[in-house]
Parts: structure tokens; sequence; C-alpha cells
């Protein structure tokens, strides 16, 4: 099969594309070239943007027919549904990549497909950072449009594991295996409590070669995409990092959500993968339905295995901007302290 992949080339494009070409197809790429595209035989890349008015645009993908289009950079309405008037019929089937953050209210747990998804109050507006929820829901519309039963949308919530541009789940691999790039921690790490709250993610090397069997098989529909409910919790993370570093591993010390308060650390920034499980609107955040798609083939490999690849992964290849939001050690250490004196 010929498969066309507009945008990424960094984090889920590289494996996308790893995944197709070990499964023998052709890809072609489209990207602005910020990052390094694959040298490969079986791997076009084209240049251009997704946004017609800037620069050549669309221009590269003027030609060409495809059995499947994997939108990965689609953010805003106008520049998808441009993409999706000029692909038209050269393209079989139109795979949109968007995410749970179009889900209107967390607050209850088994979120499935057909919840109600946040609507742009604005509709002309572009502001990403603002409205990136509601501005995706409306791109899903945009592609279903214009594909109708051609079209498969697919929600991913927390994407992990190798070449993860983000701090989010690398934080807590790297404050487990390898704390000295974090810089002059402590022999005891923090935790948001408790133990067993439950967390979903997948790693992005799981969702790509999903998204090629998807196209293979010509499936359509709109599926979460994550790990199961309730098949992890954040001690299981912990654990599956400490055991890495094994004799000189950092302790973890369970801070209570009231100290995190008072200590005013940032849910989801500072300390990743928390958010304060007695406000209601997070409720369902980590127990969203992932039936619909692990029917349609979704597997999510062991959380032992994530870990270990993401900590090979992050050895020597520190990025200049990492770690610039999480918590830091000085943060770390006052927060511990809270802890001890409650």
């Amino acid at each position: 099969m010929h498969f066309l992949v507009l945008g990424g080339t960094k984090f889920l494009g590289r494996h996308l594309v790893d995944a197709a070409v070990e499964r023998g197809h052709s890809v072609t790429t489209f990207t602005r070239g910020q990052s390094p595209t694959h040298e490969h035989a079986s791997v076009l890349p084209l240049g251009g943007d997704r946004d017609p008015e800037k620069g050549s645009g669309l221009a590269a993908l003027a030609s060409g027919t495809w059995d499947a289009a994997f939108d990965l950079s689609g953010y805003v309405p106008r520049v998808v549904d441009a993409s999706c008037a000029l692909l038209g019929e050269r393209v079989k089937r139109y795979l949109f990549v968007s995410t749970m953050s179009v889900y209107a209210d967390t607050s209850s747990a088994g979120i499935g497909e057909d919840a109600r998804r946040t609507v742009l109050a604005d509709p002309a507006s572009e502001d990403v950072s603002a409205h990136y929820g509601a501005l995706k829901a409306a791109c899903e519309d945009r592609v279903i449009e214009r594909y109708g039963d051609r079209a498969t949308v697919v929600r991913p919530g927390l994407l992990v594991g190798p070449f993860d541009p983000t701090d989010r789940f690398a934080y807590w691999v790297a404050r487990f295996t390898q704390p000295e790039v974090l810089g002059g921690r402590d022999s005891e790490a923090a935790v948001p409590a408790p133990p067993e709250r439950p967390i979903q993610l997948l790693d992005a090397r799981d969702l790509a070669a999903w998204l090629v069997m998807l196209a293979e098989g010509d499936v359509g529909g709109t599926f979460n995409a994550t790990s199961p409910a309730g098949q992890w919790t954040m001690n299981d993370l912990i654990e599956a990092a400490t055991l890495l570093r094994r004799f000189d591993a950092p302790s973890p010390v369970w801070i209570d959500a009231d100290v995190l308060r008072r200590a005013g650390i940032e849910p989801w920034t500072e300390l990743p993968l928390w958010l304060p499980q007695d406000e209601p609107a997070y409720a369902g955040f980590f127990a969203v339905d992932t039936a619909r798609a692990i029917a349609a083939g979704l597997v999510t490999r062991p959380l032992t295995a994530i870990v270990s690849d993401t900590a090979a992964w992050l050895g020597g290849k520190w990025r200049p901007d990492a770690w610039q939001k999480v918590l830091t050690a000085e943060r770390e250490r006052r927060l511990l302290a809270l802890q001890a004196d409650r």
C-alpha cells in the first residue's frame, strides 16, 4: 500500500513511518522540514506547509494518489479542510489523529466516543493554545464532512515512549533511573498520592502500529486510543522505573493532595501525570472507555517495556529545553519537608 503522512517526523510520525515501512508499505511524508526526515528507499519526503496561505502551502501534494492519508498535524479546521479538499478522491481513507481533549465533560468514568464534545465559542478562532480541544473537534467534523465513511478518527490520550518531545512521562523515568540529570536531587522523590491512583497512557509505537493496521483493513469509525482503564496505577509506573535503577534508586515519598495544593504545585506540569482526584472535573480523565479500540486490535505493550525503552532513549540524549517546567530540586525538597511536617 502507499501511504501519505501529513506532518510529524519527530515522535508519532517517526514511529508511524517505521511501522509502515516494516510492514512493506511505501510512504510519502509531507512536512515543513524542521525535523530530520526518514532516509529510506520506501519513503518519499515532500516539503511545504499545511496552511495553504503560507509559503508554497500544499503545492507538493497537487498530484499523486494514496491508499491512506494519516493526518498527524491538523489543529486548525481551515487548514485541515484545505488538505481534505485538495486530496479528495486521490486518498481512499483519511485517518485523522485527534485527541481526548475534545470531550466537554471528564467528570465521570467511562467516557465513550459518543460523549459530548467541546465547541468553539468563536468558530473563527484559530488560537490552538487556548482552544486546543474545541479546534480538534471542529477538525474532526471537517474530515468527516469531506470523507464520510472513508474517515477514521483516532483520539489518543497521553502518548509516551522514545522520542517523546515533552517531559510528561520522561520526567518520572529520569527521576528514578537517571536522577543526576535533573540536578542535585536527593535520595527521596516526591510522588503524588495515592499510589493506587489510575493512569492511562499509550506508547506511540503501539498507536503507530495500530494506525497502520486500521489503514490496511480499511477500518472506519471513531476510537479512543489509550491503555484500558484500570490497567495501570501510578505505583505501577514508579515500581517499573525503580526496578531499572535497583540498588540506588530514589525512594518514593507519596505526597498528599492537600500538601501539593498548599505548595502551589501546578498539576500536570510540575508533577506530570498528576491531576487532583478530588476535583470533580478530573474524575474521569484517566478512566476513558477504550473497548472499541481494543476490539479493533489496539494492543498495549507492558509498562515495564515502555519505561525501559524510554530510559534507554533518554540516556545521553538530553534536549537543551528539557526539564524546564517540571518540579525543580529545590521545590521538591520543600515539598518533601511539608509532607514530613504534617
